[in-house]
């Protein structure tokens, strides 16, 4: 088939019109494929993180294909050893986990720890919100502080793992008010999902985890957020900080991802690269902000050092609040 000058020129103002990832979206791919490792139930907040990455390394071109495997329980300490096992070497692969496995690992007392994958990057941050059912009795934070003091053992809690970021920061509330921490009843949930039908379906006093996991819920009415753990009030979030509430804690989680362990040092530099160009892309930047995340990106070396000096503070907090 001919194309005469007009067809031709045609052609080509079609393509200058293109958007830049279409155009160039080959050029860009660092990965052929990735593959997502998730140590949680789907509808969590790990689940959530990968989802958004898988998502926004295809739309932008970074990838040719992505694909998400979950396997929940305890914190992800369940999926972890299969990760480190069964994954070990694999270039592609990219576990998402945070502060909460930190703590399940304390907790649980786990043989297999975070110095045993890869640290590639720390992504987010997010601090945690106390909700409770629409027709709960408790109006304000002052009205559950004061059901915690009557009887700590009367006030359940729904949230993630035992031990925890929702455990702690529920442990943390509890020892401020001066309510009796080893009373503390609190129901672990391994996904997102399940934790929010059970206060959806009143069968808990109230709920407790990243302000991501509830925000739509809350902004549906379908459920009350009584107070958040930021140090001071967020843009764009209409919720009293604890803090301002009379309750003086603050406590914000984080997530990031891991490569499996025994990959190549070229394996380790694609995957880096990988997150870094997603981390600067306007596809993520527009996700962060849509999803009212804290922009923490830590490259591979700082991340690293992050990750020892938590080990070294969640187990203070944990054996203060007798959890560990």
């Amino acid at each position: 088939m001919k194309f005469d000058r007009r067809q031709a020129l045609a052609v080509l103002a079609a393509a200058a019109a293109l958007p830049m990832t279409a155009r160039f979206a080959h050029a860009e791919q660092i990965l052929e494929q990735v593959r997502f490792f998730v140590p949680a139930n789907p509808g969590g907040g790990w689940d959530q993180t990968a989802r958004t990455m898988e998502q926004v390394m295809r739309t932008a071109g970074l990838v040719g294909s992505a694909q998400v495997t979950n396997v929940g329980g305890a914190g992800g300490t369940v999926g972890l050893p299969q990760f480190i096992n069964q994954w070990g070497g694999q270039g592609d692969g990219l576990m998402v986990s945070g502060l909460v496995m930190i703590g399940a690992i304390i907790a649980n007392k786990s043989p297999v720890n975070l110095s045993m994958v890869t640290p590639i990057a720390r992504l987010i941050g997010e601090t945690e919100v106390i909700v409770v059912p629409k027709e709960s009795p408790f109006q304000t934070l002052q009205d559950l502080v004061a059901a915690l003091k009557a009887d700590t053992a009367a006030v359940t809690w729904a949230g993630g793992s035992a031990g925890g970021t929702d455990h702690i920061t529920a442990g943390l509330v509890a020892k401020a008010v001066g309510a009796d921490v080893t009373k503390l009843a609190y129901v672990a949930y391994s996904g997102g999902g399940e934790a929010q039908a059970a206060i959806l379906g009143n069968q808990v006093s109230c709920g407790i985890s990243g302000w991501g996991e509830f925000s739509e819920q809350v902004a549906a009415g379908a459920i009350r957020a009584l107070g958040i753990s930021a140090e001071e009030r967020i843009a764009g979030i209409d919720v009293p900080t604890f803090k301002e509430q009379g309750v003086d804690v603050t406590f914000t989680n984080w997530r990031g991802v891991f490569a499996p362990p025994d990959i190549t040092d070229e394996d380790k530099a694609k995957l880096a690269a990988l997150v870094d160009a997603m981390v600067k892309s306007p596809e993520w930047q527009a996700e962060v902000k849509k999803r009212e995340w804290l922009d923490v990106y830590q490259p591979a070396d700082a991340f690293a050092a992050t990750i020892d000096e938590e080990m070294t503070r969640i187990t203070g907090i944990l054996q203060t609040l007798g959890l560990a």
